[in-house]
């Protein structure tokens, strides 16, 4: 058995995980733009996304103390939670490198801090690519690192890119006094995920280990048209055209994974 480390009072390290993700679509004409907007405000409006922030507390065993939510006109939403840790009541924390829970397998273990989404729908004003984008921070200063709600999150939202920011700030002091300024093992933001998530998305990572700094940048493999075409079928577009959609959609894939524009 592993020996526990002995704190001075409270632990006072504070883990910050910033998720961002975007779903990529194609939409032609200003009525299918339109269209593609209303799908993501009802698919992603402050209600649902009160619910995916309820489960992300779950997962990290928090109460809710406040909510705080608002749909925005003409598009988007934002939801912040504050929250506050209870005890843990199903054995002791998990901070293993390894991937957390599935959507349908919520489990419980946080301390007060907060978690909050916002979202940013847009398009392109003459390629007909639209993007939806979705910032989620979850903020713990607790016992479990909140890396674990990572496959909740990857599973919850239609993720063709994903960025992945943690970082493990402050310090806290065992009781003999020294200082400790992380307290679980990490290599890799990759190692929280499933197998499976780990096969389907092309990975790099971004670490300053010395700071305890780890970014992990994921890109979708496989690509089927139909996934990405909105208020047509792909079978029915001509091959050149639909060859000329895909081009811009990897494209627009490419240059948000790599952060820079490509001519």
């Amino acid at each position: 058995m592993e020996t526990k480390l002995q704190l001075h009072g409270f632990n006072n390290l504070t883990k910050s995980l910033s998720f961002n993700i975007y779903d990529i679509c194609y939409a032609q004409t200003e009525e299918q733009r339109e269209a593609y907007i209303d799908y993501i405000d009802e698919m992603y409006n402050a209600e649902r996304l009160t619910q995916i922030l309820t489960d992300v507390v779950k997962i990290i065993g928090a109460n809710v103390l406040n909510i705080a939510r608002q749909d925005y006109e003409p598009h988007g939403a934002s939801v912040t939670m504050l929250i506050a840790e209870h005890e843990l009541t199903s054995g002791e924390p998990d901070n293993a490198e390894s991937p957390g829970p599935l959507p349908d397998a919520i489990v419980a273990h946080l301390d007060k801090s907060h978690v909050t989404v916002h979202t940013y729908p847009e398009s392109h004003p003459h390629e007909g690519i639209s993007t939806f984008r979705a910032d989620i921070d979850v903020s713990t200063c607790g016992l479990i690192s909140p890396l674990k709600v990572l496959n909740y999150l990857i599973h919850s939202f239609d993720s063709d890119v994903v960025t992945v920011d943690y970082r493990v700030r402050g310090f806290t002091r065992d009781v003999d006094g020294t200082k400790h300024y992380i307290d679980h093992d990490i290599n890799s933001i990759q190692n929280y995920l499933t197998e499976d998530t780990q096969n389907a998305y092309q990975m790099i990572d971004v670490n300053v280990y010395q700071e305890n700094l780890f970014h992990t940048k994921m890109m979708l493999k496989n690509f089927k048209l139909d996934n990405y075409v909105f208020g047509v079928n792909a079978s029915d577009l001509d091959p050149q055209e639909a060859q000329s959609i895909e081009d811009r959609l990897r494209r627009e894939m490419l240059e948000i994974f790599y952060s820079r524009n490509v001519q």
